[in-house]
């Protein structure tokens, strides 16, 4: 698997290649240190997995996301990020990133990371979701716990907060991916989410699932 660091920490990067390329099948097949470079880079090589920091010289990582996947919008983008920057959060959801991960995360979480996001999932660190969820200053309206789902609901709910995709969700259920797709809007239109993120926030928070 062909992996993209992207990190203005040159300590930081060297030492996440070094642990990345212990796993086998795995390997830092390139490095950036700002989001120019970046965008430079995926002009010249494909790359499985993009790791990319979000506070860099030049460019820094929400507007190289942006430009990134409107260039290619099969990128599948991991965000590296630190406590104190869940005010970006929902702007690269936005953008189309994939993951997200603390760059305090260990390198078995670096790994399912990874995994789950080149198979098609999202995956959010779930110590980032537990900060944001204990710095929500207040719950929308709308969003109260007394809403009902049908069980087929409940089971892709469960397995959305998994991370995983349409694709995989079909699969383990035995339905087609489209009806996957009608019954994730449903989710979304219901709990008033705007995106897999917020649904996973709101599923926590509700208790409908935990960490």
């Amino acid at each position: 698997m062909r992996i993209l660091l992207v990190d203005d920490h040159n300590l930081f990067r060297n030492g996440l290649k070094m642990l990345i390329d212990t796993i086998p099948g795995y390997r830092v097949a390139g490095e950036a240190s700002n989001g120019k470079e970046f965008l430079e880079m995926i002009l010249k090589e494909k790359y499985d997995i993009i790791m990319l920091d979000i506070e860099m010289p030049e460019l820094n990582g929400i507007e190289a996301a942006k430009i990134a996947i409107q260039m290619d919008k099969s990128l599948k983008i991991i965000t590296l990020t630190m406590y104190g920057e869940e005010e970006y959060f929902d702007q690269m959801v936005k953008a189309g990133v994939k993951g997200f991960l603390l760059k305090n995360s260990d390198i078995q979480e670096v790994k399912t990371a990874i995994d789950v996001v080149y198979l098609g999932g999202t995956y959010y660190s779930q110590e980032l979701m537990q900060n944001m969820l204990k710095n929500l200053k207040q719950v929308n309206v709308s969003k109260t716990n007394t809403l009902e789902f049908s069980a087929r609901e409940s089971e892709i709910l469960h397995l959305i907060c998994e991370g995983c995709s349409n694709q995989i969700i079909g699969e383990k259920l035995f339905i087609s991916k489209r009806t996957v797709e009608k019954h994730r809007a449903n989710l979304l239109f219901k709990t008033n989410s705007k995106n897999t993120a917020d649904l996973v926030i709101y599923a926590i928070k509700n208790h409908i699932v935990t960490l």
